[in-house]
């Protein structure tokens, strides 16, 4: 995907624009050895529509990850490449876009779960952390999972789970966010 413009950074998609990213995806921010690697659900039309990851306004994501010390200064989805250079990346679950996570059902977050799993054995991060707790209970089969540290791995990755940064998840606000992002940070070192 071409690099966008400063101008085209600023300009919101257009409802058809965000009609059209339905089913597109997003390429990943990965590299081999990461400390980091973030799984998100799924890109939201939104993303899809600019090409990045965790893109609509409102989600918590960049600003999270900087005010937990991931980051030195608060990124935008356009400078997500720029993870890579601290040793972090994004991928999802499951690539393609929707207007909403709820239209995922247990069998594609499941198949995710495998297409992940080979991602994670190839890639060898030394973390998964998922933002999302919904779907890795699906994903993975484990529905009393809960936020931090799991008992299992991920090939040799630690797995850790974070709640999901979008604006639209209200059970954590943003100080209560930091908290959980800052307590993997400390893992990660």
């Amino acid at each position: 995907m071409p690099k966008a413009s400063a101008k085209e950074h600023a300009r919101r998609p257009t409802k058809q624009e965000l009609a059209a990213a339905a089913g597109k995806r997003i390429p990943d921010v990965i590299a081999p050895g990461l400390r980091v690697l973030f799984c998100g659900i799924n890109p939201g039309l939104y993303s899809g529509a600019v090409g990045h990851h965790f893109a609509r306004p409102g989600n918590r994501f960049w600003k999270v990850l900087h005010r937990a010390g991931f980051t030195d200064r608060e990124l935008s989805p356009f400078d997500d490449q720029k993870l890579l250079d601290a040793r972090f990346g994004i991928t999802n679950l499951v690539s393609r876009t929707t207007a909403a996570a709820a239209e995922l059902d247990p069998a594609e977050l499941r198949r995710g779960a495998s297409r992940l799993a080979r991602k994670v054995e190839r890639y060898e991060p030394a973390f998964v952390a998922f933002a999302g707790m919904g779907a890795y209970r699906t994903a993975f089969r484990r529905p009393d999972a809960t936020v931090g540290r799991q008992p299992e791995a991920l090939s040799a990755a630690v797995i850790w789970l974070l709640p999901n940064p979008s604006g639209a998840q209200a059970a954590y606000q943003l100080d209560d966010l930091v908290r959980e992002f800052r307590a993997l940070r400390r893992a990660v070192g």
